[in-house]
C-alpha cells in the first residue's frame, strides 16, 4: 500500500517541531550550537513509521531543567502537565574551569571579584566562575521546555490530521487496485 501521505504529514510534523524549538531556543539563548544540533529522522519501519528526534545531550538539561540542592526545578511536558525534572545537583556543582571559559567568552565582568588558579589545572578562574557555579548547584537551571511545547502542539495537530491522510492513502490504494479496464 502506497503511504506517502502518511510520510510526508509525519515528515512535516517533525520539520516544524524542530523549527519551533530552534526559535525558542533563539529567543531565549540567542544563536546556539545546541539549536544547530537539533534534527529528526522518519522512518519506514516493519509496523509503521518511527519519528526520532536528536540533539546535543545537554539539550535534554535545558528543556526540562536542573533541580539544584535547594530549589525542586519542573517542566512542562508534551501533554502540558507540570513534571519534576529528572535531574539533580547533589554535591557537585558545574565545573568551574568551563564557568570560567563561558565567564571570558562572553566577556562578564566580575566587579570585585578576585582570580584566583585552579589547584589542578594552573589555570586562572574567576571568583565570579565560583559564586555562578554555587548558584546553579543551590539554585538549579530553569527549564525552557524549548521542545516538549512544540512538540505537544504538533501533535495535537497530528494526531487531527493522520485520519486525513490514512483516508488518502486508502484511497489512493483502492483506487489503483480497482482501477476499472
Amino acid at each position: 500500500m502506497n503511504t506517502d501521505n502518511i510520510e510526508r504529514r509525519l515528515n512535516s510534523f517533525a520539520k516544524q517541531v524542530v523549527k519551533d524549538s530552534q526559535d525558542i531556543l533563539q529567543k531565549e539563548k540567542g544563536s546556539t550550537s545546541l539549536s544547530k544540533s537539533i534534527r529528526f529522522q522518519v522512518s519506514k519501519e516493519e509496523g509503521g513509521f518511527s519519528t526520532k528526534f536528536y540533539m546535543a545531550e545537554y539539550g535534554e538539561y535545558l528543556d526540562k531543567g536542573v533541580s539544584g540542592n535547594k530549589v525542586q526545578r519542573s517542566y512542562k511536558d508534551y501533554d502540558n502537565q507540570t513534571k519534576t525534572s529528572p535531574y539533580k545537583y547533589t554535591t557537585k556543582g558545574p565545573p568551574i574551569d568551563i564557568l570560567s571559559k563561558w565567564v571570558k567568552k562572553k566577556g562578564i565582568k566580575g566587579h570585585g571579584m578576585k582570580k584566583g588558579r585552579d589547584k589542578n589545572t594552573g589555570r586562572y578562574i574567576t571568583g565570579l566562575a565560583i559564586y555562578i557555579s554555587h548558584k546553579i548547584k543551590t539554585r538549579g537551571i530553569k527549564s525552557l521546555s524549548f521542545f516538549q511545547r512544540p512538540l505537544g502542539l504538533e501533535f495535537k495537530k497530528l494526531e487531527n490530521d493522520m485520519l486525513k491522510m490514512i483516508t488518502l492513502d486508502i484511497r489512493s490504494y483502492l483506487t489503483e487496485f480497482y482501477r476499472p479496464k
